[in-house]
């Protein structure tokens, strides 16, 4: 994967907590050969569904079932269109 979390957290979070709320976000159009713009620190899950992403590590893991307005606190480069139907996904970092 071509993206890295690089220093933008570092730079927009004090100390570059992970638990600093986010600064910039995005809506996400899921796909299966293209990576997010930037490293999401936290997915934002609008309308319930499944959500299958990679992380920056290129693991894939599909979460089952995730509530509407459910944060999902997970680094994630990439959400996948295969196996996610969760809908209105926005990405926050």
């Amino acid at each position: 994967m071509a993206n890295t979390i690089g220093t933008s957290f570092a730079q927009d979070a004090p100390g570059g907590a992970f638990d600093a709320p986010a600064f910039h976000a995005a809506a996400v159009t899921p796909s299966n050969t293209t990576d997010l713009a930037t490293v999401a620190r936290f997915l934002y899950i609008g309308t319930s569904g499944d959500v299958t992403l990679d992380t920056p590590s290129e693991t894939s893991i599909l979460f089952k079932n995730v509530p509407n307005a459910t944060f999902l606190r997970v680094v994630t480069a990439r959400v996948r269109v295969s196996g996610t139907s969760a809908t209105n996904i926005v990405a926050l970092w």
